[in-house]
């Protein structure tokens, strides 16, 4: 199975896991599961940091690397987001790329996000 895990997940891998679902902790744990996490989580992960909104260990970085694949933003997966239904209640720009690229490099997107339902991409519950 290919994965890509959502930025709260990712934290709560590294900081209790027990947070997680079951099915969330099974597939994470299998070492035959391919699991992504996009350039787009750091990266929401940093800004949160620098607004006061987010505290984490300064090694998250290595962490993430050492055990899970990142998934670079490409152009395919900024064209994507055209095809993407706009929703008025679902504007973060972290969440809508990580759903084009799921749905481009055909990854089920781990989380606990509700909203993720209302696109064309297979979902695990975090």
């Amino acid at each position: 199975m290919q994965l890509l895990i959502d930025t709260h997940v990712l934290l709560w891998w590294f900081s209790d896991p027990s947070i997680l679902t079951q099915k969330a902790k099974e597939v994470i744990e299998d070492i035959n599961n391919n699991i992504f996490v996009s350039v787009a989580v750091p990266w929401e992960i940093i800004i949160k940091k620098a607004k006061k909104k987010l505290k984490t260990s300064d090694n998250f970085q290595k962490l993430m690397l050492e055990e899970f694949n990142l998934l670079p933003i490409n152009m395919p997966h900024v064209m994507q987001l055209q095809s993407l239904p706009v929703m008025d209640n679902h504007k973060d720009p972290f969440d809508r790329i990580m759903i084009a690229q799921a749905q481009v490099e055909k990854l089920t997107i781990v989380t606990r996000d509700g909203l993720f339902k209302n696109y064309d991409v297979p979902l695990i519950v975090a």
